[in-house]
């Protein structure tokens, strides 16, 4: 976490805000200014932990802060320590500890030996604008909570960012979801993340999600997800392009909108829309682009050189041709609608899916529109596999979807995470 004061405003200041209200101070609103309530809660926190009460979140508040973001501490065994008085020390289960150090035997314990805590707080924050660094953080915290996820790395990005994959099951069954082809449709990833926590928890405390068993669902299928899959793009839409980019001087003259990057980046680094650069007639796609007012690397809608041109979509195809995935899905914002079909390909049973989806989140079954009818990544899973893919427009009104539609998008969408698998 950067250093942050009075006056600091941007993502780390949200995330800063949304922590502090969690764990019992108040910040006022997350807005990701950092105004006088906020720094006095942050004093307040100092004072609670020992440390210089300044109100400015410098190296060592910065520390304290960051445990808690990671969600979990590392713990060295003191005398007369047991799972049960840790557990209470740190707000959290004795479960939550059990879960975290498979093996450790809690009636063995022995001084001086190290042991992972998780905090009695989510991992998962969908209350804050969520860039790479909040993903990777939490991708680490959740591996330390529940140490049977995998997580791996399918590819990078452009600037050389990973791009995390996360299994939930070994079952052959393989389905798989990702988020955030589009940089302002990064509300998309903590759906995913979201959803990865809460399966995740489900499965370590035995318990159900809407009657669904995980552990059953975990042992007869895999659910294979990329959160991210445009990460430089994401930190574009959410920051702003930054000085150490590369690419930097070619993004200003590229978004020749008018409008921050705030509302219009949906490309990645390169200025090429991942969701156009597949090849799926990518040709028709570059066809369109005159007539899309599409003339090079721009905030949307430019396919690239090339199809695969970007490392990013060269990634998923590579990801999905490794595997044997019976349905994709890729989350985009916005609409409420689900696209499903590719050319008038109609995979076995993919039109019925799609209804019963309809039937869960509310969303219509709707064709794809002229300008995003190519090049997509559902088009090119349903021409390659003649399977089931679908491209789900989660949230309403215009991009991006604000985060105060986090818990209506999640609602909508958890139930068709969870029968994807045994659909």
């Amino acid at each position: 976490m950067e250093v942050l004061r009075l006056g600091s405003r941007g993502t780390e200041v949200k995330l800063l805000q949304s922590l502090l209200g969690k764990i019992g101070y108040d910040p006022g609103a997350i807005d990701g200014v950092f105004g006088t309530k906020t720094q006095q809660a942050v004093i307040e926190f100092q004072r609670d932990n020992g440390l210089t009460p300044d109100g400015v979140v410098g190296p060592s508040t910065s520390k304290f802060f960051e445990s808690f973001l990671v969600g979990y501490d590392t713990y060295t065994i003191r005398p007369m320590d047991t799972f049960y008085k840790i557990a209470a020390r740190y707000y959290t289960t004795l479960n939550a500890v059990l879960t975290a150090n498979p093996g450790l035997n809690p009636a063995n314990l022995q001084i001086g030996q190290q042991i992972t805590v998780p905090y009695g707080i989510d991992v998962v924050f969908t209350d804050v604008d969520y860039t790479y660094e909040i993903m990777e953080r939490d991708i680490r915290g959740l591996k330390a909570r529940y140490p049977f996820l995998e997580v791996g790395v399918a590819g990078k990005s452009v600037l050389g960012k990973n791009l995390y994959y996360i299994r939930l099951g070994t079952g052959p069954i393989e389905v798989f979801y990702n988020g955030s082809h589009h940089g302002i449709e990064w509300i998309t990833t903590p759906l995913l993340m979201k959803f990865i926590e809460n399966y995740a928890r489900a499965y370590a405390t035995g318990s159900k999600i809407q009657g669904y068993d995980i552990r059953e669902l975990f042992r007869n299928s895999s659910i294979y997800i990329i959160p991210m899959v445009n990460p430089d793009g994401v930190n574009i839409a959410l920051d702003g392009p930054q000085p150490s980019n590369p690419y930097y001087t070619d993004l200003l003259r590229w978004n020749n909108t008018g409008l921050p990057f705030s509302q219009v980046w949906k490309a990645n680094t390169r200025g090429v829309d991942l969701n156009r650069n597949y090849p799926a007639s990518w040709q028709e796609a570059k066809n369109q682009e005159p007539s899309l007012g599409v003339t090079g690397p721009a905030p949307t809608r430019y396919g690239g050189p090339a199809p695969l041109s970007e490392p990013e979509s060269q990634a998923l195809v590579n990801f999905t041709r490794q595997h044997n995935f019976k349905l994709v899905i890729a989350y985009h914002t916005q609409g409420r609608v689900i696209y499903w079909l590719y050319k008038g390909i109609q995979p076995p049973r993919a039109l019925q899916i799609a209804q019963i989806f309809s039937n869960i989140t509310g969303y219509t079954v709707a064709n794809v529109p002229y300008e995003a009818a190519y090049a997509g990544y559902k088009d090119w899973f349903v021409e390659v596999y003649r399977r089931p893919g679908y491209t789900i427009e989660a949230g309403i009104g215009r991009n991006p979807v604000p985060i105060s539609q986090f818990d209506t998008i999640y609602r909508e969408n958890e139930e068709v995470m969870l029968l994807s698998p045994i659909i």
